[in-house]
């Protein structure tokens, strides 16, 4: 299909410092695509489960809610994609408390994180869907969540039945090669899928992206990750479910853009420092 007869992707924010929220809504954004709630554990300087056995319960729901309430004020009624915490139990480690809760794991890449911290840990999800629920009940009704680092179609499903009650938007990430194997049956359980560009690479290629040795062999235009993305879109599609992406990647790398928009990708999510040349790069395109 000709780039013309495309539709233009929604473009859409990454943001991590709430104090960023005022001046990033400035900008002609379709919404935020990423909120990464790890920021704001790690601003707390302790522990999650620290705060929570010191403080209670209330204080660890107001270190996600005050966050969340500041950049969805900020953007609304645009939406807001809140991406619950998915810190590493390396980065878990290094926080104040912090050794006395997590495992030292070998590989924390595809360790301790993500949707399995969610199932291990329920009592901590159960409060981060109430920070989401109590500023959605303060009119941030902007707000939408997305799970990361999901591996199967039967853990999303699982965690999809803790999430519905509260009536809150669900999205999941797409950055396990699993769900490149089987999109419709990741795609059905959500409503929408946003990949997370940097994570995919990574594990279709079997590269670790910081290593300075493999930098070389990190790379989004390999036929193999193409090949990801375009089975990602489609399932999702095929389900009458949007796709956007997110991540690193697309705020720096032109050439996917192009791939994205000619596999017809809803929504890009890039830092707000490349919105104007990524917006720039689609009118180029002529989408």
């Amino acid at each position: 299909m000709a780039r013309s007869q495309l539709r233009r992707p929604q473009l859409l924010l990454n943001l991590s410092v709430p104090a960023l929220a005022a001046r990033a809504a400035t900008l002609p954004a379709d919404g935020v695509g990423l909120l990464r709630a790890e920021f704001l554990a790690l601003g707390a300087g302790r522990h999650p489960r620290a705060i929570l056995e010191a403080d209670g319960e209330e204080a660890y729901v107001g270190l996600f809610q005050d966050g969340i309430e500041q950049v969805a004020g900020a953007f609304h009624p645009r939406p807001v994609t809140y991406r619950a915490c998915d810190l590493k139990s390396n980065e878990y480690r290094g926080l104040e408390g912090g050794e006395r809760f997590e495992p030292v794991e070998a590989n924390p890449m595809i360790g301790a994180r993500g949707a399995y911290r969610y199932l291990a840990h329920p009592r901590e999800f159960a409060l981060e869907l109430r920070a989401i629920a109590q500023a959605r009940a303060r009119g941030h009704d902007n707000v939408r969540l997305m799970l990361p680092f999901v591996r199967t179609a039967a853990e999303l499903r699982e965690l999809a039945g803790l999430v519905r009650p509260t009536g809150v938007e669900l999205w999941a990430m797409a950055e396990v090669p699993a769900t490149a194997l089987l999109p419709r049956g990741f795609a059905r359980e959500v409503d929408g899928i946003s990949i997370g560009a940097n994570d995919l690479v990574a594990l279709v290629l079997g590269v670790y992206r910081d290593s300075p040795e493999l930098a070389r062999r990190y790379d989004a235009s390999d036929p193999a990750v193409t090949e990801a993305l375009r089975r990602i879109i489609e399932g999702a599609h095929a389900e009458g479910r949007p796709v956007c992406i997110c991540g690193d990647q697309p705020s720096t790398d032109a050439a996917l853009v192009r791939t994205l928009v000619d596999l017809e990708i809803d929504a890009i999510s890039v830092v707000p420092d490349a919105f104007e040349p990524t917006r720039a790069l689609l009118d180029e395109l002529g989408v």
